[in-house]
């Protein structure tokens, strides 16, 4: 009842500022996944998102309901956007919940970290709807072409992950049936909880750069395993009897940057981002709490260029953690590559992409091809895949049995 008040309140409330030349955009949208293995159907979905926006000379707004309709016909409202823009002379400030977008990269977050993620399906939706709106402040100060940015958020705003019986919840390997304490899985809205970035942004004729800083939380919990031990009197070694496990959110500090220049038509892409205070797990059987505390860097270097009409993009990734110890799980180098090749047709009515990830470390890879035909002024059909490739321990191979085709009939707006 509470999200039917809310929907009427926005479409009640643009309704009076319709005829004050509102700006409405949006679309709607059907989805529907099935898997290869057995057809059985991931995902049905209805989708309705609603731009409204009015502009001023020193003051506008922008609020954006997002609708989903699910096939067990439950309803998932959210406010992805409720903002109001302040105009001066050389300043802007933004307040409300608002979508923050930073860096160069494709497909991958390394200094775009204000906007916390919605893994709720892993990484195939669409990455506008992947990002998660935050209740900020964001203050822009220009100087030429250059700006300088400040974001405030006062409350802090988790990863949000797969509920326990989706099939893109990845379950932990315990060796016994553990009991969760959730009392430190929250961090309460103050002054000090909040957190602060800034972003210095240059625009040259020779290149276009951004330097960041952040004094944030790390959007996953790292997970306190709490052990205890009894002799086992056959072996007399010590056998695990209870296991705690106390999810709980730690701060970090993040500084990096991105660039990106054309050299002769292809354009040259870097992002990288130095991480301090982040907790790994490590291997220790017998360790209370088997955690340590790292620095790492993560980092990407791109071309994006065009060959016979067909505009292509590749991406290196790595994650490297720094002073690195044996025990922590992870290793200490992780190296993904991207790539993505676009090409339209039919007077860019047809369109063909792929993309794919391709773990270099873990040998596995997400393959995501897809067919768009506009057929008719504002609608869409869509045909795609999701295809997983690689051993069950890799961070796509773990879903190889999530592979699937899809189709998405849209209309915008």
């Amino acid at each position: 009842m509470k999200k039917i008040v809310i929907l009427l309140i926005i479409f009640g409330f643009t309704g009076v500022v319709k005829s004050q030349t509102t700006e409405f955009s949006g679309f709607a949208r059907n989805y529907m996944g099935a898997l290869y293995e057995n057809g059985d159907f991931t995902i049905i979905q209805n989708t309705f998102n609603l731009n409204v926006a009015k502009m001023g000379d020193k003051i506008a707004f922008k609020v954006n309901p997002l609708v989903y309709h699910y096939w067990e016909d439950s309803i998932d409202l959210r406010i992805r956007e409720l903002y109001v823009d302040l105009y001066f002379a050389n300043f802007d400030l933004r307040i409300g919940k608002q979508q923050v977008v930073w860096g160069k990269a494709d497909g991958v977050f390394i200094t775009d970290i204000v906007s916390p993620l919605n893994l709720t399906e892993f990484l195939l939706p669409d990455f506008d709807e992947i990002r998660t709106g935050v209740n900020a402040v964001k203050f822009d100060y220009y100087i030429g072409n250059n700006t300088f940015e400040a974001i405030w958020i006062p409350q802090f705003t988790p990863t949000e992950m797969p509920k326990s019986n989706s099939i893109w919840a990845v379950q932990p390997d315990f060796p016994i049936s553990p009991v969760f304490d959730w009392s430190k899985a929250n961090v309460a809205p103050s002054m000090e909880n909040s957190e602060l970035f800034t972003k210095f942004t240059a625009l040259t004729s020779a290149i276009d750069f951004e330097i960041m800083g952040g004094y944030t939380w790390d959007d996953n919990p790292t997970m306190h395993v709490q052990k205890q031990f009894t002799m086992n009197p056959a072996t007399n070694q010590p056998m695990l009897t209870d296991l705690t496990v106390t999810p709980e959110y730690h701060r970090i500090y993040v500084g990096g940057g991105s660039f990106s220049t054309d050299i002769k038509g292809i354009v040259v892409r870097g992002e990288s981002a130095y991480y301090s205070g982040k907790y790994f797990q490590t291997e220790d059987p017998l360790a209370t709490d088997a955690l340590i505390e790292k620095d790492y860097l993560h980092y990407l270097v791109g071309l994006d260029f065009s060959i016979g009409g067909i505009k292509m993009s590749s991406q290196f990734i790595q994650q490297y953690i720094l002073d690195y110890n044996s025990d922590i799980l992870q290793e200490e180098a992780e190296n993904t590559m991207t790539f993505l090749a676009r090409y339209d047709a039919m007077r860019e009515t047809l369109h063909f992409e792929f993309f794919s990830y391709i773990g270099l470390t873990g040998e596995d890879a997400l393959i995501k091809p897809k067919i768009t035909y506009d057929f008719e002024d504002g609608f869409s059909l869509l045909l795609g895949a999701n295809i997983f490739i690689g051993e069950e321990t890799g961070r796509f191979g773990q879903y190889q049995d999530n592979s699937m085709i899809y189709t998405k009939i849209k209309y915008n707006f």
